[in-house]
């Protein structure tokens, strides 16, 4: 005779496992366990390897082996049979068993694939412990490796391998290549170095404080990941205060940052923003309501000083653009050096104690600390000059520089007799493939026969001589900062004509109109018409906003000048689109077949070249040192960018 008391408690467990698998079936998703010879058919001809004995992490156990009796159990284990069924008899006296003095004692059989764990012999045993609440069950493991390695996901299941190896943790499992090298920098641990049991125990127990936090927020709910929150916190926090957090600290600081995490978890949802918001006419009450402010006060914070840096004197201009358009409604100021975190967390702290409520970070890396302070500062708006940021709370904001490098491109052809035109790459990032297309796409609009040979400034080549000696006499090289067409005299900015005194002649260039673009911003900011906060939104921002343009020499014949100004105005109305035909990389392969025009997103995560250009992009390895930290956050591979080592 089985007590009342077990009866009752399954017949909880059993009213739990309807509600679970009715909320299941209502959005749409399976209700019970994975069956992993349905998830990796595969798996069966595959071999396993014995591991020792251990106790594994409850929630890792997602599914069974074979389909069996896998309707008999919700999704997470709980028990669906009819009290009176035999199956429920079993359940109940094994219930019996672990309230007893001896408690379950065998452990499960299960096989481990990818990081998750699948019952051989033991579901019951499983759904028992799982109810009571157990955190670590038992387990005799037969690990499955993957067949396929070219997939991200099981490259990043091998790095977790290796990280299981050193710790012995099953907790903590990435889901993208690169974030267990990540994890080990934050932490301060290289990789390959050993682990004491301190350390072991240090970490997992802080994952798993941060996990309870993570979960009483109800990351679970949203199917938000707590590994991929966890990087994202430790940017904020330091992993010496992650391991000092109380439960309540953490949850509130957690909390501070769910926007980001919600956003960084899923970064399809960006928000792209190619035009800036139509500033709305509102009344005086209007306005009220909006919260939209009658004057702002502006910070840019830069690396260098305009002195030491185009880059840096460009953003500086723009600050001084931004308070002379709008006197009465802005004002501007700039702060420089802020060329590691460490100044970079004081300047930014400095601004926001002068009254700043606008902020402009103006280089990518910049994002670390903009992040940590937009979460200390939760009144102030913050802005990063990059691109394609899955962040609410720091929104980026960037140039569509393939336009202007479409004209010059135009031009390009129609100046090289011999069909070669010369471009220099800076970084294999986010943006940057696009742009070489779009130039291509232009060379080829004059010149059909041309070819773009092509050569990246963030590899060890001197990228010009190397051009020359290949008998390149038309040379595209780094945009210009600003519009000043002085910094086109020498060869090292725009595109240029090595004349036969091998002398070089500046053609044309894009620039970066900055001070139209924080204008643009600033009003948006002014009329409440800006986006939200708890929205990820990246501007990039192209010529029908103002933001870029071209710089014409007067070595440009008048034929070619008139095409370039007519695109030029047909890019302002917002009538051309450059990625509007049939593009075949130079692999091969299609990138678009014609039948539409790419999307914004889709040409700002380009990541092949057209047939039109010779060359590729470099790998990490060919990349110098000091352009790596960039490459690593905004590269184009970046996912498939190896973990760091001590180079």
């Amino acid at each position: 005779m089985v007590p009342a008391n077990i009866k009752e408690e399954y017949l909880k467990a059993q009213r739990m496992a309807l509600k679970e698998k009715k909320e299941l079936e209502a959005a749409g998703r399976d209700p019970y366990p994975a069956v992993l010879d349905d998830i990796a058919p595969e798996a069966a001809r595959l071999s396993a390897s014995e591991l020792p004995v251990q106790d594994i992490p409850a929630d890792r156990i997602v599914g069974v082996r074979t389909r069996g009796r896998v309707s008999a159990f919700s999704a997470s284990f709980l028990p669906l049979p009819d009290i009176d069924s035999e199956f429920a008899v079993k359940w109940m006296n094994l219930l019996s068993e672990q309230l007893s003095d001896t408690g379950i004692r065998d452990p499960i059989e299960c096989f481990e694939y990818m990081g998750s764990f699948y019952v051989q012999e033991g579901n019951k045993r499983v759904s028992v412990l799982r109810y009571l609440g157990a955190i670590r069950i038992p387990a005799r493991i037969k690990r499955i490796l993957p067949a396929d390695r070219s997939d991200p996901r099981v490259t990043a299941y091998f790095e977790f391998l290796d990280f299981h190896r050193a710790t012995g943790c099953y907790d903590i499992q990435f889901k993208k290549p690169g974030d267990f090298a990540r994890l080990l920098s934050l932490i301060g641990k290289k990789p390959g170095e050993e682990w004491t049991e301190k350390e072991i125990k240090r970490l997992t127990g802080a994952y798993r404080g941060f996990r309870e936090a993570f979960l009483t927020l109800g990351g679970a709910r949203q199917e938000l990941l707590p590994e991929d929150a966890l990087l994202l916190f430790l940017k904020v926090y330091s992993y010496d205060q992650l391991c000092a957090m109380g439960p309540e600290e953490l949850k509130k600081a957690l909390q501070s940052l769910w926007s980001d995490v919600k956003a960084s978890s899923e970064p399809e949802s960006i928000t792209l923003k190619t035009v800036p918001a139509e500033e709305e006419k509102k009344s005086v009450i209007g306005k009220l309501i909006s919260g939209a402010p009658k004057h702002i006060d502006v910070a840019f914070i830069c690396q260098k000083t305009p002195e030491e840096s185009p880059w840096t004197k460009g953003h500086a201009e723009g600050a001084a653009y931004l308070a002379e358009a709008l006197p009465e409604a802005v004002s501007a100021r700039c702060f420089f050096n802020a060329d590691s975190q460490e100044k970079a967390e004081a300047i930014l702290d400095e601004a926001a104690a002068s009254g700043a409520e606008l902020i402009f970070t103006t280089t990518p890396p910049l994002l670390g600390a903009t992040l940590k302070a937009a979460v200390k500062y939760p009144k102030i708006r913050f802005f990063n000059c990059s691109a394609y940021q899955p962040l609410s709370s720091v929104k980026s904001y960037y140039c569509r520089t393939y336009e202007g490098k479409f004209i010059t491109g135009v031009i390009a052809g129609a100046l090289a007799e011999n069909d070669l035109v010369g471009y220099v790459g800076s970084y294999p990032i986010l943006g940057v493939p696009a742009a070489i297309n779009a130039f291509a796409l232009g060379v080829r609009m004059t010149n059909p026969r041309a070819k773009v040979l092509l050569e990246w400034t963030c590899t060890e080549v001197d990228c010009v001589r190397k051009l020359r000696e290949k008998g390149v006499r038309v040379i595209s090289n780094r945009d210009i900062p600003l519009p000043d067409v002085n910094y086109m005299r020498h060869g090292s900015y725009g595109t240029f004509l090595i004349d036969g005194a091998g002398d070089m002649r500046p053609i044309a260039s894009p620039c970066w109109m900055w001070g139209r673009l924080y204008e643009n911003i600033a009003r948006s900011v002014l009329s409440g018409s800006l986006e939200k906060k708890d929205q990820a939104v990246n501007y990039w921002w192209g010529m029908d906003s103002g933001v870029i343009d071209v710089k014409l020499s007067d070595l440009v014949p008048e034929g070619v000048r008139a095409l370039a100004e007519t695109l030029m105005q047909s890019l302002r109305d917002s009538r051309l689109e450059i990625f509007s035909r049939r593009l075949i990389a130079n692999d091969g392969s299609v990138i678009c077949d014609g039948s539409r025009p790419l999307t914004s997103m889709e040409i700002l995560r380009m990541d092949r070249l057209l047939d039109a250009v010779e060359g590729r992009i470099p790998e990490y390895e060919e990349i110098m040192p000091m352009s790596r930290a960039l490459v690593r956050e905004l590269g184009v591979h970046r996912e498939k960018i190896p973990p760091e080592t001590d180079e």
